[in-house]
């Protein structure tokens, strides 16, 4: 398997055991482990230890390090799922978007969302053939009359009382009134409301810190991977260390993603479930593009068919995807030709808007966890999610799960069905409900600006009203924990960037589970993602980690020199090399 993940051979020496594994490995029993620690896998763990079953999660790299760091960032009920004919889907995702807006309103937010459209009747007869067939036959772009009927059909099942307002349809001219760099050609414009997850890595710790906060039988340890299954359990191997032990469990489940066939290769089970396809973006620095887009999503389909994106976030421009074959045992990576692609596509809907590279501040590339699909074209690939069973021979009793598919919007619901099967091969009933429970920081969030009013000023005794108010917009009410741990310090603002303290960032590798400079700058940041990273912060962010995780010089500066390797590698990112004396 690919992996981003430092090891000995990329300079880190042999780190100590850390205390979660060393506790795990005092206790190596369970009902259930559950390997693969993207957001399926954890809102799976947060599920069963809401339950109350005894429950362990072992991710190989860091939490949300794979595809379920490569996403869209978007929480969205499919629209154009309706053309595939996955109407059930369509209904769970609109029902659970609908829901995550509500559950998780620190990160999860009405997305406005608009479709330019070239022409009134294109696509109605091709439209038909991709709905009967799944396959497209010559491209055409979806025109008016088939974006209109699609998006009625899409409010009925998605409005949900109100939760998002209704889809409009503007012609030329009032449509360049709103987005004047708009091309010239556009003959209509749809606008209609999906749901945006501005910090998918955030919301899937804090999911995470819910599992582990219902009592000490959850555990989750990260750089921990699955090496093998037999008559003692799964095995694994602590990939700071090298130590290997076994955790003995009654039910194992594989939420490993796109890698899902690799990790029951390494358990001895070969199979053939998964068929996943590469999805590239970048993100863009580029102030007049951000403001053409008027604070919206524009949503489209390019001339080629494929569905694609240019999407405000964090000050940047993030563009994409690509919908590409992939073999897994390959790292993904934006490749040059993708990038062209994406200036294309740019320029098809605003072309007087010139693009280059010096403006891509970041590159990422991700596969999505769809099934195996043989002669279908990957955009006709269901989204849709299924669990495959197996016994364990060497293991009587024990069975192996497998999850096939999955996507960020159902993760609450295919965990509860997940969970649901796990427990009913544990012979136990369900306790609690995961439904319309709040998630992690978005537990008792203001959602009124009086209400967030009162919470600024109930904080900003100890850290100021303005960085309380920072604070809350960036870990919804967790900010208390942060707070508290922060009164009567010195909590002096970073050197080289503004945005961060240094008592923040040292909660941050105390608290979330950092175990490498990496984990810190894409993760538990947007440092990275918004291109913000140099090697002056590198060094500053390397000595408070440091200082947190005990690195001596020299484990510094490995830390450092691997974040440059895989910041420039995988990501495009051209930064000097470490400073930091070892």
């Amino acid at each position: 398997m690919s992996s981003t993940m430092p090891l000995a051979g990329d300079g880190l020496a042999p780190a100590a055991e850390r205390p979660a594994v060393a506790a795990l490995r005092a206790e190596p029993t369970a009902s259930v482990v559950i390997i693969g620690g993207g957001i399926n896998g954890i809102a799976t763990f947060r599920d069963l230890a809401l339950q109350g079953v005894p429950v362990v999660l072992v991710e190989r790299n860091d939490f949300v390090s794979g595809a379920s760091a490569a996403s869209s960032h978007m929480i969205h009920g499919g629209v154009r799922y309706l053309e595939n004919g996955e109407f059930r889907l369509v209904q769970e995702s609109v029902t659970e978007r609908n829901a995550l807006i509500k559950i998780a309103p620190h990160y999860v937010k009405p997305l406005r969302t608009t479709v330019p459209i070239f022409s009134t009747f294109s696509g109605l007869f091709s439209a038909p053939l991709r709905f009967l067939t799944h396959t497209s036959g010559k491209p055409s772009e979806r025109g008016a009359l088939l974006i209109k009927t699609g998006l009625t059909i899409y409010d009925a099942f998605s409005r949900d009382g109100g939760s998002v307002p209704r889809h409009r349809f503007l012609g030329a001219k009032r449509s360049r009134a709103e987005l004047p760099a708009l091309n010239r050609g556009v003959k209509y414009t749809a606008t209609y409301f999906d749901a945006s997850m501005h910090d998918p890595e955030r919301l899937a710790l804090d999911v995470l810190h819910d599992g582990l906060a219902a009592g000490p039988h959850a555990r989750a340890v990260n750089s921990v991977e699955a090496v093998g299954l037999g008559a003692d359990g799964v095995r694994v191997r602590d990939r700071e260390t090298g130590v290997e032990f076994d955790l003995a469990a009654d039910v194992v489940v594989n939420t490993s993603g796109p890698w899902t066939d690799l990790t029951n290769a390494e358990l001895g089970r070969p199979t053939r479930y998964m068929g996943g396809t590469k999805g590239s973006h970048i993100v863009l620095d580029h102030p007049e593009l951000l403001a053409a887009t008027d604070g919206r999503e524009i949503f489209f389909e390019h001339e080629d068919g494929r569905i694609v994106l240019i999407y405000p976030l964090k000050g940047r421009v993030m563009v994409g995807t690509t919908d590409l074959e992939h073999d897994m045992r390959e790292p993904a990576i934006c490749t040059e030709d993708e990038v062209d692609y994406f200036f294309d596509l740019i320029t098809h809907v605003f072309p007087d808007i010139a693009v280059d590279r010096s403006q891509i501040v970041y590159r990422f590339s991700g596969v999505r966890p769809l099934p195996r699909h043989d002669d279908t074209q990957p955009g006709f690939v269901s989204r849709d999610y299924r669990i495959e069973r197996a016994d364990v021979p060497e293991r009587p009793g024990t069975t192996l799960l497998s999850l096939v598919g999955g996507k960020w919007t159902t993760f609450r619901a295919l965990a509860e069905h997940l969970a649901n099967d796990v427990l009913g091969l544990l012979g136990r009933e369900r306790v609690r409900s995961t439904a319309g429970l709040a998630i992690g920081g978005g537990a008792g969030y203001p959602m009124t600006e009086d209400a967030r009013r009162v919470w600024v000023v109930a904080h900003g005794d100890e850290v100021g009203r303005q960085r309380a108010e920072t604070l809350l917009e960036r870990y919804g009410t967790r900010a208390e924990a942060i707070i508290a741990d922060l009164e009567g310090m010195d909590d002096a603002v970073l050197t080289h960037h503004d945005g961060y303290t240094r008592g923040e960032v040292a909660w941050l590798v105390r608290h979330e589970h950092v175990a490498h400079l990496l984990d810190v700058v894409q993760r538990r940041t947007s440092l990275a993602f918004t291109g913000d990273v140099t090697m002056p912060l590198l060094d500053e962010l390397a000595e408070i980690a440091g200082d947190e995780l005990g690195w001596d010089g020299a484990r510094r500066a490995a830390e450092i020199a691997l974040t440059v390797r895989v910041l420039s590698e995988r990501h495009g990112m051209r930064l000097a090399e470490a400073s930091i004396a070892a």
